[in-house]
């Protein structure tokens, strides 16, 4: 199996949820980057698990160390390797799996196709991603792009639109990471009821690309589209992606949902967005938006399964640590797999030079 994602900025993901550590190791970026271990920490600290009533209660520090690729807070042009030390695994919890698969999980189809498989596994090898991440978002930021994830819907609940800055402000006052604070309420009490009958609840997640240049991406088969719906697809519990107006295209005439062109103060304005910022496989310039359906994940109630010794039906019940709703901490690593296309996009189509990132200042 491969844990690698990117053309030229490339990130290579190691590691196990119930290992010794987690990791990632980041090829491509330019030299001359300015980085601290606080850049990464920061990231990690948004998706670690124990910070409010909505997440599992696993407690980690999920504190990151970074072995190479930097010299005098500056990346060097050589790979940067970002390390974060499992310290609070309760692998005992997950030892019912190991013969019986949990239901709507990985767990049957890695036993059936590879005879081995690690069934304490879980979505903390998702650390990898947003160290990737980090690195990718100072990267964008010196050609001022910006990144912002939220909760959009929770079970049946469905927040209303905002615009860029009020949902980066919003998703910080509330533990469901909302772009709307009325509904963040609604959808914390949903979390919760779920919780207390061992349940869980899906959602949605939107995410927004401020700033992104016209031209990343080729119409054919390296599609901009194309690689953020395979990054956004591969992270686990994901069931579903849309850019733009998505599936909500089949319900329009093309009159009432193309993206018309006009000329403002002598410059070429698109009228509306239905398309995402990305058009013919190409990004317009417009902002980038993308939506992902995740499933509800593990419950404490009693399921169906079967024992693979023995052959024979058998119920399961879920215990350890687990979040009722998983759309908050997925936040984070929407954004960092969609810095880290974008990052990849920006050198390939030569807006960041890479090599050396100085190069851009003279150009």
């Amino acid at each position: 199996m491969t844990n690698r994602i990117g053309k030229v900025f490339s990130i290579t993901t190691f590691g196990s949820s119930h290992g010794k550590a987690i990791g990632a190791i980041i090829d491509g970026c330019p030299a001359n980057l300015e980085l601290s271990v606080r850049d990464i920490q920061k990231e990690l600290d948004k998706k670690k698990p124990g910070n409010n009533s909505v997440s599992t209660p696993r407690k980690e520090f999920d504190k990151v160390d970074i072995l190479s690729g930097m010299f005098k807070w500056k990346t060097d042009g050589t790979p940067i390797a970002g390390i974060v030390f499992n310290e609070n695994h309760h692998s005992k919890d997950y030892s019912d799996f190991e013969k019986t698969p949990r239901p709507s999980h990985g767990d049957f189809a890695w036993m059936m196709k590879y005879g081995n498989y690690d069934y304490a596994g879980s979505g903390r090898v998702t650390i990898g991603h947003v160290i990737g991440g980090a690195v990718a978002k100072k990267l964008l930021k010196t050609q001022n792009i910006e990144i912002i994830s939220h909760v959009k819907q929770v079970g049946n609940i469905i927040g209303c639109e905002n615009d860029f800055n009020n949902i980066k402000e919003n998703v910080e006052k509330n533990p469901v990471r909302c772009g709307d604070l009325k509904a963040a309420k609604e959808m914390e009490e949903l979390i919760l009821a779920k919780k207390a009958e061992g349940d869980s609840v899906g959602g949605v997640v939107k995410t927004i690309a401020c700033g992104v240049l016209v031209g990343l991406g080729e119409p054919i088969f390296r599609r901009l589209d194309g690689d953020l719906s395979r990054i956004l697809m591969n992270i686990g519990s994901v069931k579903g992606v849309e850019i733009g107006c998505g599936f909500d295209v089949a319900n329009h005439c093309a009159s009432e949902i193309n993206d018309e062109y006009e000329i403002v103060n002598d410059k070429i304005n698109i009228k509306s967005n239905n398309s995402g910022g990305i058009i013919g496989g190409m990004s317009n310039g417009m902002p980038i938006i993308s939506k992902i359906a995740i499933k509800p994940i593990s419950i404490s109630k009693c399921q169906n399964s079967i024992d693979f010794d023995s052959m024979e039906n058998k119920k399961i019940e879920i215990k350890g640590r687990h979040d009722p709703c998983i759309c908050p901490r997925v936040c984070i690593v929407v954004e960092s797999s969609t810095a880290i296309v974008l990052a990849d996009h920006m050198i390939r189509s030569g807006f960041i030079h890479p090599t050396n990132l100085d190069f851009n200042k003279s150009i």
